[in-house]
């Protein structure tokens, strides 16, 4: 367990001090707004989607470590996706941080799994999530900021 809680830490550190596909996207065709009040984590998420394929997806923003690190590991995960991948991603990552039953067709999180350490601390799940729940907002043009409230 304490090897699983240092590559956790490690991840974290890593994504949060070095984010990847931080920055605009310059030609993106969806974006949308997130926000989480709880500790001031603001983010946008930028996607360019073409012929169903997440093509690119970029972040930027203001965060705490996890959310930064978070939306840096999303970022990742979704290059290549298609949205309905993207969406049962974003659902079994969702069922596992919050304890949620895994949903019947769980995808696997792969890299995404080391912030399942996140449960321990259930006041910093909205920080891992803001990320997801705007990359949601974006991909269905949700124009109002996403909150976490």
């Amino acid at each position: 367990m304490s090897d699983l809680r240092d590559l956790y830490q490690e991840v974290i550190i890593d994504h949060s001090r070095r984010p990847r596909n931080c920055g605009p996207l310059a030609r993106h065709n969806h974006r949308a707004e997130g926000f989480n009040p709880l500790c001031g984590d603001q983010l946008t998420v930028y996607l360019k989607v073409a012929d169903d394929i997440i093509e690119d997806a970029r972040f930027e923003g203001t965060g705490c470590a996890i959310s930064t690190a978070s939306a840096s590991l999303m970022t990742e995960a979704l290059k290549g996706q298609s949205t309905a991948q993207a969406e049962a991603l974003f659902a079994a990552f969702h069922a596992v941080l919050t304890g949620a039953p895994a949903p019947p067709d769980a995808v696997p999180l792969g890299k995404l799994q080391v912030l399942a350490g996140v449960q321990e601390f259930p006041a910093r799940i909205k920080c891992a999530t803001l990320a997801w729940h705007t990359l949601h907002a974006a991909l269905h043009d949700h124009a109002p900021a996403v909150s976490t409230e």
